[in-house]
């Protein structure tokens, strides 16, 4: 899967009242025989490097992705909101612990009814299990990957029991109802209160969650647990769920995961099969040759294998992108004093943008596979969210009006092909406020070495720009060393000016900005409208205020929009049903069923 944001939501607005589906059916991705194989083990390949390592549900920064937070936990652990209905990106209130909230106090408190759900001990999942989530992440709120300043739970200024099954939540503002069920409150995930309140895998269980002392050290002890790898499968910490599978067997050296149906669960569609296996692999390669030898029921292609999806389809496979809700760009180092006058001109980044060819490069290089991004908010699939300005796309490739702009701003080719300042000053028709007279157009751009279609992209981008004078130096570099919010200094000069992260993944369909586009992610970018912008998309359920939003980052240009790709191209066997690719990553192997 692709990088993975910070915020997992849903929609519940009149904006997105049209997309919310409460059926729990999905629809059938496959096609095979008709004889139901009951209780059958299904086999199903990890993303290599993407593995299932952290099982607690207040997830660590460094295990913030779709390996924990899309095939581990949810299958266990289920939110109050569960995200994804078929492959749409929205709310799924069938299979969400709780009825929709009502809201009251001027919309700062919503009022919350649980479900009749049970953990797998039997108890039933309370108002007192939402209480102890809360007060853990409180606790552990700095070391959460979900966290951002202001937002759940530091927004948060009251927690009240009504009952056993119903709370009322109040916040320090009326906030957006978009906003709550979309980014805060599809974060709650109850916690077994019953099992879990302790501090040492010997103490007993008690109310220490109830004073922040006691809150940091059950935190502690339960985020301890979880780096216990080898204990997975037998702590019973552990073993207390109320999703529908727990977990069988983990081996810590391979990653290796099995899981079997809770027989407690309390969710309206329960596991047909029998195991559920994710296999690891050490690489794309071992991953296609198990797929390809049988031994894989759901697995993937890798970039460089695309061409063998015919092959698959005739042997009893359905080939078939699994798509994500997120966008692509390339990250400007808005922190590099060398360039940053060079890209403060707004023009300079229109010219970039518009020698990016994205049409061209999804059908020949992406071979079909990828959308375009032409802003902050994903156009695949389609959202109410889309502003008729991103639809349009401001700057299609048009390398003619890139090169008028920069000629018009005095930029001059010379015979290195090179274009140099001519007219330095602060003007509207000179090259900008803090570029030198015979300041070269030149850059170091990074991206994720290893891929062959990034590097095609890449040589396609330095060549398109190269004939307006615009100097690339492109450089494929390990995912390690991408980082590009680095002050520089005299003992650590800026080397990077632009670098592609290879996407961010909204999990969910209010793409509010929140996360991505506030200082630090975009590589230092600032800017107060847009800080304000994305305020607003957080207090009015409006259309405007979205638009707004993404339109100013649109034609602000702080990132260089880049096509994105599908998160995987999925190759699943025919006898498998009710296989749904959710663009959230929701993963709902409930659904599954296999026929011989």
């Amino acid at each position: 899967m692709r990088l993975v944001s910070r915020r997992w939501g849903a929609v519940w607005t009149a904006l997105g009242a049209a997309l919310l589906v409460t059926a729990c059916s999905p629809a059938t991705t496959t096609s095979g025989g008709t004889t139901p194989v009951p209780g059958a083990t299904v086999t199903f390949a990890q993303q290599v490097g993407n593995i299932p390592n952290y099982i607690f549900p207040i997830t660590a920064v460094n295990a913030f992705a779709s390996g924990n937070l899309s095939f581990l936990q949810p299958l266990l652990f289920r939110p109050l909101y569960w995200l994804g209905t078929g492959a749409s990106p929205v709310l799924n209130s069938q299979l969400s612990l709780a009825n929709l909230p009502t809201f009251t106090n001027g919309g700062r408190t919503a009022n919350i009814t649980l479900k009749r759900y049970v953990w797998s001990d039997g108890t039933p999942v309370t108002s007192r299990d939402v209480e102890f989530f809360l007060n853990l992440l409180k606790a552990g709120e700095q070391n959460w990957g979900g966290y951002a300043v202001g937002d759940i739970p530091d927004n948060i200024v009251s927690f009240k029991v009504n009952s056993q099954y119903s709370f009322s939540i109040t916040f320090n503002n009326s906030y957006s109802s978009a906003w709550l069920m979309n980014n805060q409150l599809p974060l709650i995930i109850p916690l077994p209160q019953q099992a879990w309140d302790k501090t040492s895998t010997g103490g007993a269980v008690g109310n220490y969650d109830q004073t922040a002392a006691g809150a940091t050290a059950v935190y502690n002890y339960l985020n301890q647990q979880s780096m216990s790898l080898s204990t997975y499968a037998t702590n019973p910490l552990w073993k207390v769920v109320d999703g529908p599978f727990q977990l069988s067997s983990y081996n810590p050296t391979t990653n290796y995961v099995a899981f079997v149906p809770n027989k407690q669960y309390s969710g309206p569609v329960k596991a047909k099969i029998g195991h559920l296996i994710e296999l690891p692999f050490t690489s794309n390669t071992a991953e296609f040759n198990a797929v390809r030898s049988g031994q894989v029921d759901y697995g993937y292609l890798p970039t460089t294998d695309l061409s063998q999806g015919s092959y698959f389809t005739a042997h009893g496979y359905v080939v078939q992108p699994w798509p994500g809700y997120g966008i692509n760009y390339l990250t400007i180092n808005w922190s590099n004093p060398s360039v940053r006058p060079l890209f403060e001109q707004l023009y300079i980044r229109q010219a970039l943008q518009l020698t990016v060819d994205q049409p061209l490069w999804i059908k020949d290089i992406l071979k079909g596979y990828g959308y375009p991004v032409d802003g902050p908010v994903p156009l695949v699939p389609k959202t109410p969210f889309v502003s008729p300005l991103e639809v349009k796309n401001p700057y299609p490739y048009d390398p003619s009006r890139a090169a008028s702009l920069l000629s018009a701003h005095g930029w001059k080719v010379g015979s290195n092909g090179v274009a140099t300042c001519t007219r330095p000053g602060s003007a509207s028709n000179d090259c900008g406020a803090g570029i030198a007279s015979g300041a070269p157009l030149a850059f170091n751009a990074l991206y994720p070495s290893g891929v062959q279609s990034f590097t095609a992209e890449w040589e396609v981008w330095k060549s398109n720009a190269s004939k307006i004078g615009i100097d690339l130096t492109v450089i494929p570099t390990p995912l390690p060393g991408m980082g590009v919010s680095v002050p520089c200094t005299a003992g650590a000069p800026c080397t990077k000016d632009m670098v592609n992260w290879e996407g961010w993944g909204f999990g969910s369909a209010y793409p509010d900005g929140s996360q991505a586009f506030s200082p630090p992610e975009t590589g230092g970018y600032y800017s107060s409208t847009n800080n304000a912008n994305i305020n607003a998309t957080h207090l009015s359920n409006s259309p405007t205020a979205m638009f707004q939003y993404e339109n100013y980052l649109a034609t602000q240009l702080p990132v260089i929009w880049w096509p994105n790709s599908p998160s995987q191209i999925s190759v699943i066997r025919s006898s498998l049903h009710g296989v749904v690719q959710n663009a959230l990553g929701s993963f709902t192997p409930e659904f599954w069923s296999v026929t011989k």
